[in-house]
C-alpha cells in the first residue's frame, strides 16, 4: 500500500491525535451550531495554519453536519505551492494520512479523469502540499469514512478545473472542496477591501479571479465555471 504520509503535522496543525481532535472540536463549534441556509454542494474553505484560519475554517465545516451521513466522497482541490507544474496532478497512492488515521482515494473516479486533457500524474505535487492536507482532519472529524480525490492545480486553465469537476460533480455523495486562502501580506484595510470584493465577485459567479486576490484562484474559477 502506498501511503501519503502527513508533511505538515506538528506546524499547520497539531501531530497529537487527541489534542487535534479537541482543537477541531472546538473550531467546529456545538452540534446545533451548523449555521443558516441549505446545507452546500461546495464549499471553499481557507488552508492556512489553524491558528490562524482554523475559527474560520470551522464555521464552514459546521454546514456539512445535516449531509455528513450521506457523504461518501470528497472531490479536493487545493493551489501548487511547493512543485508548480501545468496541469491537474493526481498522485500515485492509496490513501492519505493524518494524525487522525488513513484517508483511501477513490481510485475509480481518479481513473475516470486521468485521461483528460492536462491531467498529470505526480507525487511530487503532492508530497509537500499543505493545501489539501489541512483540509482532510476536519473531514475525517465530520464525515468519519470517506473517499477522497486529492487534486493540486497548477498553471491551467480553469476551463479544465471546471471540466474534472463537472466529470466528478456526482449527486449527495459528492461533496467539492476548494482549498483557497484570500489575499496575503497586506495590512488589515487594504486586505479587507480586495477580499469584501472577492468575496462578491465569487458570489455573483466571475471567474476571473487572480492569484493576488487568492492563491486558489484557478480551483476556484474552475468552480465558478461549473457553477
Amino acid at each position: 500500500m502506498i501511503v501519503r504520509e502527513p508533511a505538515v503535522a506538528g506546524t499547520f496543525y497539531p501531530d497529537h491525535p487527541r489534542r487535534l481532535r479537541r482543537d477541531l472540536e472546538s473550531f467546529l463549534g456545538p452540534v446545533q451550531a451548523e449555521g443558516h441556509g441549505p446545507p452546500p454542494k461546495a464549499l471553499i474553505v481557507p488552508h492556512a495554519g489553524y491558528i490562524y484560519s482554523g475559527e474560520v475554517a470551522g464555521s464552514v465545516y459546521r454546514r456539512l453536519r445535516p449531509l455528513a451521513a450521506a457523504i461518501s466522497r470528497v472531490v479536493l482541490l487545493g493551489p501548487a505551492h511547493t512543485v508548480y507544474r501545468d496541469g491537474i496532478a493526481i498522485p500515485e497512492a492509496d490513501c492519505f494520512s493524518t494524525p487522525l488515521g488513513r484517508v483511501p482515494l477513490d481510485q475509480q473516479a481518479i481513473e475516470t479523469i486521468a485521461s483528460l486533457p492536462g491531467v498529470v500524474r505526480s507525487n511530487a505535487a503532492h508530497s509537500r502540499e499543505h493545501s489539501l492536507e489541512v483540509q482532510l482532519p476536519f473531514l475525517q472529524v465530520l464525515l468519519g469514512d470517506f473517499r477522497l480525490v486529492p487534486l493540486v492545480v497548477g498553471h491551467c486553465d480553469p476551463d479544465l478545473v471546471a471540466a474534472v469537476i463537472d466529470t466528478l460533480w456526482g449527486g449527495p455523495e459528492t461533496l467539492i472542496v476548494i482549498s483557497s486562502d484570500l489575499s496575503h501580506f497586506h495590512p488589515y484595510q487594504t486586505a479587507k477591501t480586495i477580499d469584501s470584493q472577492t468575496a462578491q465577485d465569487i458570489l455573483h459567479l466571475q471567474h476571473g479571479l487572480s492569484h493576488e486576490q487568492a492563491c486558489g484562484g484557478t480551483p476556484v474559477n474552475g468552480l465558478l465555471l461549473a457553477a
